[in-house]
């Protein structure tokens, strides 16, 4: 990966408690494809992330989540997001989930540090996305979508839960052009370790059960922001 250092892991048994602090240092675990067993650990030079004041909304989205087509659930599957965030399929040839990043994550989530927002509808899980969250920081890793605009729809709610709990730093690795449409941006390798000391010394909490009528107003005022924004 261009512009991207990587350094083996192999030479080691990583633990749940090592990523965590791979995150704080800020680097992160990655597999070259889901049939390589080994990781290796990412420290880019360019690290994308989502800032939370210029968040971007498309207007046609904004119509779909407002249609409520999708039933938003946290936290309720992770096994099924995860597994689903690598899959293959025609927009994504690869993957760099493999059977140690799942065993990794997992541990995680039962941990506490590693939470999905999740897309269903008509009883099936259609799409979403999971992240690992530390302190004022939530580290985006992977989305997916088995119907039209769902793995957006989740990264909208992400945002509006992550406003909420008091995050300042939502770390995407890379900039695609699935985020570039929200705001997405890269920042120089120094920049980010400033971005994420900062968020590493504040607490925030990632709420995975809210009030209905609460959540619907963090998203219209998510909704309104990204209008005044645009």
């Amino acid at each position: 990966m261009s512009g991207t250092d990587n350094l083996s892991s192999s030479q080691i048994k990583l633990t749940p408690e090592i990523v965590l602090r791979a995150y704080a240092a800020g680097i992160f675990p990655m597999a070259e494809s889901a049939e390589n067993p080994e990781l290796f650990w990412v420290d880019p030079e360019f690290r994308g992330i989502l800032p939370f004041e210029h968040f971007h909304v498309p207007r046609s989205l904004r119509k779909t989540v407002r249609q409520n087509k999708f039933e938003i659930r946290y936290n309720t599957n992770f096994d099924g997001v995860i597994k689903a965030c690598g899959e293959h399929s025609d927009d994504r040839r690869e993957t760099w989930i493999n059977g140690e990043i799942i065993y990794l994550y997992s541990k995680l989530f039962k941990m506490g540090h590693a939470h999905t927002v999740e897309c269903w509808q008509d009883g099936g899980l259609v799409g979403g996305l999971y992240g690992v969250s530390m302190r004022g920081a939530f580290f985006g890793e992977s989305m997916f979508s088995r119907v039209r605009d769902a793995s957006k729809v989740a990264l909208v709610h992400l945002m509006a839960r992550l406003r909420y709990g008091g995050f300042k730093l939502l770390d995407t690795q890379f900039v695609t052009e699935h985020l570039s449409l929200f705001g997405a941006l890269e920042v120089p390798r120094e920049r980010y370790h400033e971005l994420l000391d900062d968020a590493m010394a504040i607490d925030a909490t990632y709420f995975s059960s809210l009030e209905p009528e609460l959540e619907a107003s963090l998203l219209s005022e998510l909704m309104q922001s990204s209008t005044q924004t645009s």
